[in-house]
This record gives C-alpha cells, structure tokens and sequence, in this order.
C-alpha cells in the first residue's frame, strides 16, 4: 500500500512536470511551480528526482516511450508495407487528439539548443531513434534504401509537429501526410 502510494506520487510529480513543461515550457517551469500543482513539497520532488534537470530527462524519456508504444499498437496488426504508408496516418489521428502538446523532444531541444547540454543530447538521441524506428518499417518492407526514406519522413514529420506545435490546425501535418505520400509511393516503386 505504501509503495503504491509513493509510486503515485512519483507518477503525479511527472505528469505534472509534463503538462507544464509542454504547455508553459521547460525553462518557464520552475520547480516551486510544480510541487504547487503536485500538491507536494521540493523535497518530496527531490526525492524521486535528484534534481529538475533528471526530472527534464524523466519527462522525456516518458513521452517518447509513451508514443512510441502508441504507435506502434496502432501498427502492430498490419502487414510491413501497410505500416510505411499508413504511418503519417496515424501521426494525423495522433496531432488531430485534443490531447496533442507536440513532440517533447523537439521542444526541448528549441529550449536547450548547446549540444553539450544532457537535455539536448537526449533529444537528439530521441530523433535519430525516431528515424530509426522509421527505417526499421521501410526495411520490413523492403525498401532499398530505407535509411534514406527515414531521413526524409522524419524530416516531415518534425517539421509538421513544430508546425503543428507553433499553431493547431496549421494544415502541417496533412500536407506533410501527402509529401509522405509521394516519397514513399517513390520508394516502393524503386524497390
């Protein structure tokens, strides 16, 4: 019963940090603002985090896994070419959800652009696994140059969320979606 309880405040203390840092920004949000929202001290917060910067990392780490794990349940039952050309699909539905704030680590990375900062680091990190997420759909579908069609999807689609991130309902992401269209339809052909 203990454990439960400290495993939620855990939680509460990061879905707080989440929301604030996606909606007010990282360097915005100070700690005494987040254990107001909690409803719980710094030193409860220190406690599970050792410090704000670990909590930054935490909230990224959760949003990718969070995701990616979404995403690929939505393409878990579908044969290795469906999932390549129905990716940006479900990216649409994804961007389209009330509850979009945008992609953590592209934020993050606008919010600590030095390339030796952690933060940073982790949100590169967090694209090229992205990247590499969508090479591994172009390989299962035989793509010859998988690699290549990644690069140039994940370069949409980050464009299109901090589009998307910039202003909701921009159209970002359904013209990306059809960009996405021409280069995977061109992909499939070559192949």
């Amino acid at each position: 019963m203990a454990e439960q309880k400290i495993i939620k405040l855990r939680e509460r203390i990061l879905g707080v940090a989440t929301h604030l840092f996606q909606n007010k920004g990282i360097n915005l949000t100070g700690v005494d603002a987040i254990v107001a929202v909690a409803g719980t001290t710094k030193m409860t917060l220190y406690k599970y985090f050792s410090s704000k910067e670990a909590l930054i990392l935490e909230v990224l780490n959760q949003n990718q896994k969070d995701f990616l794990t979404w995403l690929t349940a939505q393409l878990s039952h579908k044969k290795p070419a469906d999932k390549i050309t129905q990716l940006f699909d479900y990216i649409e539905e994804w961007v389209s959800s009330p509850d979009f704030t945008g992609m953590a680590f592209i934020k993050a990375s606008a919010e600590f652009p030095n390339e030796e900062n952690p933060i940073h680091q982790l949100s590169s990190q967090q694209s090229r696994e992205f990247r590499q997420y969508i090479s591994k759909l172009a390989h299962e579908a035989n793509i010859k140059d998988a690699d290549g069609l990644a690069l140039q999807l994940s370069l949409l689609f980050e464009g299109a969320m901090q589009a998307e991130q910039m202003k909701r309902g921009s159209g970002a992401v359904k013209y990306a979606k059809k960009a996405a269209k021409i280069l995977i339809d061109g992909a499939i052909k070559s192949s």
